[in-house]
């Protein structure tokens, strides 16, 4: 049986003051505070990785809370330590049913090397990173704060969550903002899930599918290389290589939701 991942020492009294902080603005309506991405998987990679979280309150808690809740967690009123943090506020009457939405009360990205954002309106960004977000912390979401995980966040139908890993690797596919180890290992990932139904941390699932795929074995390799360094020191990976590689992560994708039956894969 696996060992849940603990945090690494770097981020514990920043997560600790997370939850304090949230408890504090939150009172009697927080439900669960629990880290997800790769501090839940146990890839966290300190000087690159994001610190992501989730918190669920109840449906009752006061919407002057949630500006209040951005201002006491934003960087620099507590600094990061990571290369930013990533969270999101659910109701939990919507957390606790499988969806395709997006579904938050607030999306929060603050810190270092992270573009400032605050949003309350859903509709605001794709849903695709929510719905991926809610299936990993249903499967390996770390609590830092109330109970069981499985009791607070519902596992996405399957179809959603490959319709959101089709629409996750054609932004990757595009670049922008993205660091090209980074779009190679999200791409291994979305294979790894596609096969196997289960979320692997990004380096073991690059590490499947570069002992089944020859072909793409040198660009897998170089793109772990690079993920060992800071973000701001990634190493160029070849464009060509890399868009070859997300468009046979794509067609993955599509034989997977074509297997589940009725979907088709898009043109």
């Amino acid at each position: 049986m696996s060992r849940t991942p603990v945090p690494p020492r770097e981020v514990r009294p920043y997560l600790d003051e997370l939850v304090h902080r949230t408890r504090a603005v939150c009172g009697p309506h927080l439900v669960s505070v629990l880290a997800v991405g790769s501090l839940a998987l146990g890839d966290y990679r300190h000087g690159r990785s994001d610190i992501d979280v989730t918190v669920v309150v109840d449906r009752s808690l006061p919407r002057r809370a949630l500006p209040e809740l951005a201002g006491a967690l934003a960087h620099p009123a507590l600094a990061c330590p990571a290369a930013g943090l990533e969270l999101v506020v659910y109701p939990a009457d919507f957390a606790g049913r499988p969806s395709g939405g997006a579904g938050y009360l607030m999306d929060l990205n603050t810190g270092p090397s992270l573009p400032e954002r605050v949003s309350h309106d859903p509709g605001e960004a794709p849903a695709f990173w929510y719905v991926l977000d809610r299936s990993v912390a249903h499967q390996a979401g770390l609590p830092l704060f109330g109970g069981p995980v499985r009791d607070v966040i519902a596992a996405p139908e399957r179809a959603d969550v490959l319709a959101a890993l089709r629409a996750s690797v054609r932004e990757h596919a595009g670049g922008e903002g993205h660091t090209a180890d980074n779009r190679v290992l999200n791409g291994c990932r979305s294979v790894v899930y596609c096969r196997t139904g289960h979320w692997f941390a990004k380096r073991g699932a690059a590490g499947i599918v570069a002992a089944a795929e020859a072909e793409f074995r040198p660009l897998i390799t170089d793109a772990l290389r690079s993920f060992e360094r800071p973000r701001e020191s990634a190493l160029a990976l070849p464009g060509a290589a890399v868009g070859d590689f997300l468009a046979w992560v794509a067609d993955r994708v599509d034989e997977a939701a074509a297997a589940e039956g009725g979907h088709d894969a898009p043109a």
